[in-house]
């Protein structure tokens, strides 16, 4: 970008779409009452009570976190025990930011926390994706910090993981997710409202070579890391980006992509809800919800507290 588009970025542009933004969220007032709601959320991660004692096999969980994040992190996870009633043996992925800080309270709730650092991770993806072989996912990992919900997770690695997006609570059993963890045999994914995958689906299946699957959301997302092919994974990468642009949701693109033509256990939408509305967004009446766009408001102001008083 140039510096006089730069300078009109920042002087008007990012300005207009700043009051877009808070027009959009109903006025300064509710922005506030949100960004209070956030603020007690991650004050109350610290002092959350250590999960009760749990018998069984451990639940590995995987997630991708960081200094913005690491309190959701920490209701998802904390949610997640209460009502599975299992322990749980978590594995944070590192975003580059995740200081002691922010690690230390994750570890109080959960002593058997794994914490993968950005150095080594970086290490594994040299080895496993180098740059001279795989130039555009690694370039678009590190512009797209989305991406890394499969390269980081997966690349130089075998076996079965279950991903999870950080906002995301949980209010009953888990059953559908712990019944997979338990005994996976093919992928699981989530169930989104609408296709969000930043590009056409004429040109997702001809990339495919057959019908890509439709509402495909990552939030929810089981794996088999030896199963991804990453030369396609890279053909794919590069050849959405010279053909359509870079995208938000590209992410959701490559994993509908991978999943082309195969049978996938998809949590029930009505008990594991994609952008919660009311009454629902009040009630809390599923086993799980993901906050995504505008049910951010019920999240930060509303829900988590619903969800530590939910016996």
């Amino acid at each position: 970008m140039s510096l006089a588009g730069q300078l009109a970025y920042q002087l008007v542009h990012r300005p207009l779409g700043y009051v877009r933004s808070v027009a959009d969220a109903g006025g300064p007032l509710e922005v506030w009452r949100t960004a209070r709601g956030r603020a007690a959320m991650e004050a109350a991660a610290y002092t959350l009570p250590l999960p009760a004692p749990a018998t069984g096999a451990p639940v590995e969980l995987h997630f991708l976190t960081g200094r913005r994040y690491w309190y959701q992190t920490a209701f998802c996870l904390w949610t997640f025990a209460r009502h599975a009633r299992r322990p749980l043996a978590p594995v944070i992925l590192d975003d580059g930011t995740l200081t002691e800080k922010f690690r230390a309270p994750l570890r109080r709730l959960f002593p058997n926390t794994r914490f993968l650092t950005d150095a080594d991770i970086t290490a594994r993806l040299d080895a496993a994706l180098p740059a001279a072989r795989f130039p555009t996912l690694r370039a678009r990992r590190t512009s797209f910090p989305l991406l890394r919900k499969i390269t980081d997770l997966h690349a130089g690695l075998s076996g079965w993981k279950l991903f999870l997006d950080s906002d995301l609570l949980f209010f009953a059993e888990p059953r559908f997710l712990l019944d997979w963890h338990d005994a996976p045999s093919i992928p699981l994914r989530g169930e989104d409202i609408e296709n969000a995958y930043g590009y056409p689906l004429a040109l997702l299946d001809e990339l495919a070579g057959q019908r890509v699957s439709e509402r495909v959301n990552t939030g929810t997302l089981g794996l088999r890391s030896d199963e991804i092919d990453w030369e396609r994974m890279e053909f794919w990468c590069r050849e959405l980006q010279a053909r359509a642009g870079t995208h938000y949701y590209q992410e959701q693109a490559l994993v509908a992509l991978h999943l082309a033509g195969r049978a996938c256990a998809v949590p029930p939408p009505a008990d594991h809800v994609l952008l919660p509305r009311s009454p629902e967004s009040v009630e809390c009446r599923a086993v799980m919800h993901h906050y995504v766009a505008d049910s951010k408001p019920a999240y930060f102001r509303h829900c988590w507290r619903v969800a530590l008083q939910r016996p």
